[in-house]
Parts: C-alpha cells; structure tokens; sequence
C-alpha cells in the first residue's frame, strides 16, 4: 500500500513539474504581458497575430521544419536501408556495423558536432578550396544524428519478421526489388514511420549540431541559417525572449497533442484490425 502511494506520489510530481510550466506558459499566450509572472491583464490573440507578422520568427520556424522534414525523409531511407543490408549481412559485418551505429547514439553531441565541424573544414580548405558551410553541410550532420535512430527504430521489426516470406516471394517470381518493396516494406512500415517520426523530433529539438555545421541558405539568402533554437539563442544574448514565441510554444504543444492522439487512435484501430483478423482465423 505504501509502495502504491509513493509510486503515484512520484508520478503526480513528475507530472507537475513537467506540464505546470507549459500550462502557464499557454496562459500567459493570451496576454500581452510582457512578463510571466505580472498580472495577465485582458484576455487576447494579440499575441498570436504578432507572431505570424513577425518575419524573424517566421524564417526561423519555416527554416526548421523545411530542415526537419528533408533530414527525417533520407535519415528514415539511409536507416531502413542499412538496416534491411545488416540484419542479411555476414555475422561478423553485423557486429561491426551495429557497433559503429551505437557510437552516435550514445556519444555526446558536441563530439559529433565538433567532429562534423572538422571535417567540413578540412574539407573546404583541402578539397573544395572554398567555404563549404552551407545548407548541405547542416543537411548531413542533421542526417548523422538521426539516421541511427531509425536504424534502431526498424531493426526489431526486421527480427520479428518471417524470413520465410521474402524467400516465398522470391521463389514465386518476385525480382529482389520487387519483394522488398511489396513483401518487406509493409511488414517493416511501423519501425519505418516511428523512425520517421523520431528524426522529425530530434531534428526540430535540435541546436549543438545545428550551430556548428549551418551556413547561408534557405530562407535567410545569404545570411547564415536560422532555426528557431539557434535564433532563441541569439535572440537572449542582446534582450529578452519575444513575447510571440509564447504562442509557437502553445501552437507546437498542441500539434503535438495532436499527433499523438492520432497515432494512438491509429495503432489502436490497426490492434482492433489484427485480433478480428487473427479470431477470423481461428
């Protein structure tokens, strides 16, 4: 009974102090206070017309998720692909590659962000002759944090699978391609969009490798690109955060909500599919 107690106690603080501060923080995005923490005034959407008016914040947003969608679409085929080759591999060229795959995973980010840096230096010194930074430059270290996680994300799928099939499919006609494709990738497909959806997430949260591989690109021309973590960090060094970025707070929260209530209802639908199928069967 105690244990029970603890345990829930535990949960309920956890809760508050994770969700407290993004609920005051969704209040306060319908004042024009200019301080959380001072009376919130008139209740208003001044705020969120303020927001999409504001051009910095804008670029930096649109800069983001333009960046996150392109990096999850090649991590997310770099990562199945990698995954599908490995787990047919050779034991020992499996070992080798699994372990080369976990060095990004658990080692800290400034060391790939540093690492990324160095040679994009040399690179450009030795080889190109010019200043490399660019678009591309942050594309591939973006590619290089979360392309490991989707390897992770489709590897267990590829366990659980029948090998059976593939050769099935093989067998009664199916050129390799054409298996992979019709057979594998289907049975594949749940790691495949949580991986996906893993390396949207890591890349939007992202601001380490961001600020050291970014260059000029994007919507900021010639200026050197702004996502919004690395524009929140300019921003606090000169004055205070924008008031508007309390409503991109609010309006990413609830995306979020969003999306995962839809996946739940989704893989709830897909489970309720599986066991008619499965009682149908028996």
């Amino acid at each position: 009974m105690v244990r029970k107690i603890l345990a829930k106690t535990y949960i309920f603080l956890i809760l508050i102090l994770m969700y407290v501060p993004i609920l005051v923080l969704i209040a306060y995005s319908f004042s024009a206070t200019q301080q959380i923490g001072q009376p919130m005034g008139s209740f208003t959407f001044k705020l969120y017309g303020d927001l999409f008016k504001n051009k910095d914040i804008m670029y930096a947003l649109l800069n983001t998720i333009i960046l996150a969608v392109i990096s999850a679409f090649v991590s997310t085929f770099l990562g199945t692909i990698g995954a599908v080759g490995t787990f047919y591999a050779k034991k020992r060229t499996r070992a080798v590659i699994e372990n080369i795959n976990q060095i990004p995973v658990v080692n800290a980010e400034i060391v790939i962000a540093l690492s990324l840096c160095f040679v994009f230096v040399i690179m450009g010194q030795f080889i190109f002759r010019a200043h490399i930074f660019s678009f591309w430059t942050l594309l591939i270290g973006h590619v290089v944090l979360c392309a490991p996680f989707v390897y992770l994300n489709v590897k267990p799928k590829l366990q659980q699978l029948d090998p059976a099939l593939y050769e099935a499919a093989l067998d009664l006609g199916a050129s390799p391609n054409l298996a992979l494709r019709r057979v594998m990738v289907p049975q594949l497909m749940p790691g495949i969009v949580s991986g996906f959806m893993l390396s949207i997430s890591l890349s939007l949260d992202d601001f380490i490798v961001t600020a050291f591989t970014r260059g000029p690109g994007l919507l900021n021309g010639n200026e050197s690109i702004q996502t919004l973590s690395t524009f929140i960090q300019g921003v606090i060094k000169k004055k205070a955060i924008p008031i508007e970025l309390r409503a991109l707070t609010t309006l990413i929260f609830i995306a979020v909500i969003i999306v995962a209530v839809l996946v739940t209802f989704y893989n709830a639908k897909q489970n309720h599919r599986f066991k008619k199928r499965k009682g149908r069967e028996y």
